[in-house]
């Protein structure tokens, strides 16, 4: 079983639903956050408890987890798998610090007209502050990975060119295009785990996958809850996915024929740079199923192929 289906067993164990109160509950993510709060009238402060727990039932050290590897038993190319990873991390940070920044500004203009999605809201942000660590861990680890094995040095400039923040856009849309993203990044690094020899190198990159699928998860449940509330629409869910789907679309990355130029921001997908001989994640058919299978649990429509993808995009959006 790969490290991919195992983490999605494991996560959606922990969403099954439990005799235990709470607090003797095995940790969760709450998938049904809608009806949490309209329902079953949990708190702000009861949602958050529980992202405590889960988080802290998840925490692994940088530190204790490249002493496992052995430096002298990674080769060419994966040292090049390792210094792609580091890049493209760079970029992750900026995205939980706009989305942080996001969900605050939509809690505050829904506070007065839809309590219940402000709530949603500011749940987002509040998460957002452990997607932040976890995905520091991503980046430090490779980073600190790359400077040990001598690789190419990524430039004070390069740094800052990678944190630049991306445009605001309609929160359904964000988390949708967050979602997908860690659905790449997962199965990216699901690849690199069963590509690598080193057994502590296998470790880490089975590790950073199995976080990305819980921050899919975890993008997936706030972004159904905002589409539950009917707040949001399931057209901006869809329009998103076509974007990764499409002919020439960002889920082929730097493959494309045609990287599209941006100054506004760097899109750690279009980052990797692929060399002639190496091995490349791909796997594109599994990113598909499970760019499928996260746009049904959104908004509950069944979608199997790119084509169905852009048939219901247009008939949601009425053409």
């Amino acid at each position: 079983m790969s490290v991919l289906a195992r983490s999605l067993e494991h996560e959606e164990a922990t969403v099954a639903s439990s005799p235990l109160p709470p607090s003797e509950s095995r940790p969760a993510i709450q998938l049904e956050l809608y009806e949490a709060f309209t329902q079953r009238g949990l708190s702000l402060v009861d949602v958050t408890w529980e992202q405590q727990r889960l988080h802290e039932s998840r925490r692994w050290s940088v530190v204790e987890l490249l002493s496992q590897v052995d430096f002298t038993q990674i080769g060419e190319a994966d040292r090049h798998l390792v210094w792609n990873a580091g890049r493209a991390e760079l970029t992750t940070k900026p995205g939980a610090d706009r989305l942080e920044r996001l969900a605050d500004l939509e809690c505050r203009r829904w506070q007065e007209t839809n309590p219940t999605v402000a709530a949603i809201m500011q749940a987002c942000g509040t998460w957002s502050r452990y997607w932040n660590e976890e995905e520091a861990h991503h980046e430090t680890a490779f980073n600190r990975l790359s400077t040990v094995l001598r690789l190419e040095p990524v430039s004070d400039a390069t740094f800052i060119e990678f944190r630049k923040v991306f445009p605001d856009d309609d929160m359904l849309r964000t988390l949708t295009l967050l979602a997908i993203s860690e659905v790449v990044a997962a199965v990216d690094y699901g690849q690199c785990s069963q590509m690598v020899q080193d057994p502590g190198l296998r470790a880490l990159f089975k590790q950073v996958a199995a976080d990305e699928v819980q921050h899919m998860t975890y993008f997936i449940a706030f972004a159904k809850a905002l589409v539950d509330s009917g707040a949001y629409k399931a057209k901006e869910a869809f329009a998103v996915a076509h974007l990764f789907l499409r002919d020439g679309g960002e889920v082929h990355g730097s493959k494309r024929e045609r990287v599209e130029s941006r100054d506004t921001h760097v899109n750690w997908w279009d980052q990797l740079e692929h060399r002639e001989g190496f091995y490349a994640p791909d796997a594109l058919r599994k990113k598909e199923q499970l760019i499928f299978h996260a746009l049904k649990r959104i908004t509950g429509i069944t979608v199997t192929s790119r084509e169905e993808v852009e048939d219901t995009w247009m008939d949601l959006v009425g053409c």
